[in-house]
């Protein structure tokens, strides 16, 4: 929220996108309407778990006049990332992806974990199993290393004015 906030301040409406039949889809509601409360943004929750729904949502959102998006991590999407960054640009609506394959695709731009090091904790701790530890003593860890992906391309073509500070903490910038 906070990144979408920076890049447009006016947004207005900020949608978020998530698949109503992923059982975790509305875990972190509370928690984007509380940032984007505190943005003194309006938030919109609208869900697609179909190709179908994928068109619907887009059409919802330009009819409310949604100023932005932020797209849920989830399989479905993952899958249709082609066609969800195709949608957002046809209708012209700034988008924020959790990953990086998203912004490769022409996304706009992204935020999430780093999938090197979620790669590296997987084998260590399949290093430890296969060296005798048992699965239920080892710590449950996250995540620690997020990446700022941002494509310069896909902002020019939105009118997006991207600020040099987001330019220079980016971990990738595409042109």
């Amino acid at each position: 929220m906070e990144l979408l906030h920076e890049i447009l301040p006016a947004a207005g409406k900020i949608v978020l996108l998530v698949n109503a039949d992923n059982p975790n889809a509305q875990a972190d509601a509370p928690e984007v309407q509380a940032a984007a409360d505190t943005l003194g943004q309006r938030l919109e929750v609208l869900t697609a778990s179909t190709d179908g729904d994928l068109e619907a949502a887009f059409t919802t959102m330009v009819a409310r006049g949604a100023g932005a998006l932020v797209v849920k991590p989830d399989p479905f999407f993952i899958d249709r990332r082609e066609r969800l960054v195709a949608l957002a640009a046809r209708h012209a609506i700034p988008a924020i992806y959790p990953l990086r394959v998203f912004v490769a695709v022409g996304g706009l731009m992204s935020y999430g974990t780093f999938f090197v090091d979620l790669n590296h904790q997987v084998g260590t701790y399949a290093g430890k199993i296969l060296k005798g530890a048992k699965p239920a003593d080892l710590p449950v860890q996250q995540g620690v290393k997020f990446e700022l992906v941002i494509n310069l391309k896909t902002a020019k073509a939105l009118g997006v004015e991207m600020p040099f500070r987001l330019l220079q903490v980016a971990d990738e910038v595409i042109e």
